[in-house]
């Protein structure tokens, strides 16, 4: 009985050690998610306006002979796989690995450039061909991370090694939902690019209107934005379509910092409420048994007092 409690109590304090250590990891993940959702929420507003430009700016061009827009037989694939360089962050890593599998048909034909060690030791030992791994900036990326990126995956697509590149990362929706996403990002496509809100015609109408009578003019320039790009549409295309992309995989990376630091919060913080549950568990055990071992030794002591009568 006497052993049976000295494991109890070594369980509590091995339990009770654990916990400090994921309450230690909780408070270090929430600090870092500050800074990276801060990053994260900055950025979309640029991001949004960016997509539209470049979709004026594609549509605009009409038919282009832009080797990034071309279309052709599908081949081989390249994907751009964001990962963290830690583990215990939930399902934050699984998750995006697994999409990439499900996407893949043939991992002969695929090429792989993983960001973090989780995805490259994920696939390597799956035996997939990583052309490139770039490791300890998956908590801390910066443009020029994306621009090294970009690089290499362009100019692969440029000399046809392969047909078709997609990038797959988690997007931050909140601290409890962070969702896989895998997009295509070359050949750009125009028809993804184009703006999911459209202008109804009656309010353009309406603000047309409000500005030729002279009404409320500061409220219908406001409204109405006009953009003259110089110079042709193709000649803009060359230099923006990398500077999209750059930015498109650099947005990819922010979102997959903030998103495996919120899981990685989350998943601390339920070891240490399972943590503290265990402990609780254990403590009521070893009351119980410890009151076993008083009343025990009480009977055994007056069953000893009465034998002496």
């Amino acid at each position: 009985m006497a052993e049976n409690i000295q494991d109890i109590k070594r369980r509590i304090r091995s339990v009770n050690s654990t916990k400090q250590i994921t309450h230690a990891m909780e408070l270090v993940a929430s600090a870092k998610l500050r800074k990276s959702r801060e990053l994260a929420e900055r950025r979309r507003p640029y991001f949004e306006a960016m997509i539209e430009s470049m979709s004026r700016i594609v549509e605009k061009s009409g038919t282009t002979k832009n080797i990034f827009m071309n279309q052709r037989e599908v081949k081989k694939i390249a994907y751009i796989i964001i990962n963290g360089d830690k583990g215990l962050a939930g399902g934050y890593n699984v998750n995006v690995a697994k999409l990439v599998e499900g996407h893949i048909e043939n991992k002969e034909n695929a090429v792989l450039y993983t960001v973090g060690s989780r995805g490259r030791d994920y696939f390597r030992n799956r035996d997939y061909n990583i052309q490139g791994e770039f490791l300890g900036i998956s908590e801390s990326p910066n443009l020029f991370n994306a621009k090294e990126i970009t690089a290499l995956v362009m100019e692969g697509f440029k000399n046809g090694e392969y047909d078709e590149v997609y990038l797959v990362y988690t997007n931050f929706v909140s601290i409890m939902s962070q969702l896989p996403h895998l997009m295509k990002i070359l050949p750009m496509d125009a028809d993804e690019l184009k703006p999911t809100g459209e202008i109804e015609e009656d309010k353009e109408s309406e603000d047309l209107k409000i500005l030729r009578s002279g009404e409320i003019e500061v409220k219908a320039l406001k409204d109405l934005t006009i953009m003259r790009y110089e110079p042709e549409p193709d000649e803009l295309l060359e230099y923006f379509i990398p500077y999209f992309i750059t930015n498109t995989v650099y947005g990819a990376m922010v979102e997959g910092a903030a998103s495996e630091q919120a899981a990685r919060r989350i998943a601390m913080e339920s070891a240490t409420t399972n943590a503290n549950d265990i402990i609780d568990a254990l403590t009521l055990k070893y009351n119980r048994v410890r009151q076993a071992e008083i009343t025990q030794e009480i009977s055994e002591i007056v069953s000893g007092a009465e034998a002496l009568k």
